[in-house]
């Protein structure tokens, strides 16, 4: 006999995003998180989409859609009240009337490691990706303690359930060496090895494990909870930062060089059609082949482009005097540029999330059915072209 998994509750869903796309790596002046919604409810079915437009909120709640997850933030500004005769208002009333919650990943989400710009990279056949604009790695500790042989298998579970010796896609990651403590116990104190005013030598063992900075706290009340000894030596390092897998945009290699006019028609065939298509900055017949792309808008990034030495870069709402000034500063050379819709940039997002959203909640015994919506709501609806070209 089967059993059927259960549903999750919201707070259960948040918990596994916010673990994928953490609030803390959101800008300062983003607006992430839970918009709208009870975190006790259950959730059967979820909506993805990258706006939370009227024509998306009606469609999550046709499907009947119990949590709509949306890249770009509803109250992004801050409001002091969400009537129903706002448009924003409306679609707040709207979720909540049909039982729908309403969270956002967007920063947080482009940071993140896979996030908006990965995707965006993997669907032009990119390599080798490391972060256009990269971000400093979480603060990191070291800890240090001296445990007898008996007590060292608990004292690493305490702490790696506490958060320590995480590495990468490594748990409970630590270096021991055998060593010998010696102490001598005051008259009024009561070891769990030695009499009070006697010298005692006891074979040990020195742990060391890394820790998340935020995790300290946690780590050394288990440390101490699980450690045998009344008084545990404990060493605690403050590691040096350094640049993480985190961070805006992303370069990355093609497979083989191409010309510039077939590695814009390459995007144009990746990406969800939209009535802007694909605009390009550059000699056509240019040869690329490392490129750097950014989901969304990306034109505060160029600098960073530069440095990169990518050949072309890929992102979206190019404007005019940016863009010009990127093409003088490159002459004839690269980096080029190609423009695309911001939805469209940002839409491959979605089916990764949805992946990983349904394979993290089947792995702790949750079921949900996810839907990536492919309404667009890219804002222009068509396009009417120039009747003859100019001089250039």
């Amino acid at each position: 006999m089967t059993t059927e998994a259960a549903s999750p509750s919201l707070a259960d869903v948040i918990a596994v995003l916010e673990r994928m796309y953490d609030p803390a790596w959101a800008r300062d002046w983003d607006a992430v998180g839970l918009v709208c919604g009870d975190p006790d409810a259950q959730v059967r079915r979820i909506l993805l989409a990258i706006d939370p437009a009227p024509a998306v909120v009606e469609e999550a709640l046709t499907w009947r859609a119990d949590l709509l997850i949306t890249h770009h933030p509803l109250l992004l500004r801050g409001v002091h009240g969400v009537p129903i005769t706002t448009p924003k208002g409306k679609v707040i009333h709207q979720l909540i009337r049909g039982g729908c919650a309403l969270y956002t990943a967007h920063t947080n989400a482009d940071a993140a490691a896979p996030g908006v710009s990965d995707a965006l990279a993997r669907v032009l056949g990119l390599t080798d990706l490391v972060p256009l604009s990269a971000d400093p790695a979480d603060p990191v500790d070291k800890l240090v303690t001296f445990v007898p042989e008996t007590a060292v298998e608990k004292v690493l579970d305490a702490l790696s359930a506490a958060g320590a010796g995480e590495i990468g896609e490594y748990a409970r990651c630590a270096w021991t060496a055998v060593g010998t403590g010696t102490f001598v116990p005051g008259s009024s104190a009561t070891p769990a090895i030695g009499t009070p005013g006697e010298r005692e030598v006891v074979e040990e063992r020195r742990i060391e494990m890394v820790l998340p900075r935020k995790r300290r706290s946690e780590a050394l009340a288990a440390l101490r909870t699980a450690h045998p000894y009344e008084e545990p030596a404990i060493d605690l390092y403050e590691l040096s930062t350094w640049s993480g897998p985190r961070g805006i945009g992303r370069v990355g290699t093609l497979e083989q060089p191409t010309s510039l006019r077939e590695f814009a028609m390459l995007v144009a065939e990746a990406l969800p059609s939209t009535s802007q298509g694909v605009r390009v900055a550059g000699d056509p017949t240019a040869e690329v082949s490392r490129v750097a792309v950014c989901g969304g808008a990306g034109d505060s990034l160029f600098a960073a482009v530069r440095a990169s030495q990518a050949d072309v870069y890929v992102t979206a709402d190019l404007r005019h005097h940016p863009a010009s000034e990127a093409r003088e500063a490159a002459g004839d050379g690269a980096p080029y540029l190609v423009d695309v819709a911001h939805w469209a940039s940002e839409w491959p997002w979605l089916n990764g999330v949805s992946n990983r959203l349904e394979g993290a909640l089947a792995d702790s015994g949750r079921a949900v059915e996810v839907l990536v919506s492919a309404r667009s709501t890219d804002p222009w609806v068509f396009r009417v072209p120039s009747p003859g070209g100019m001089v250039r």
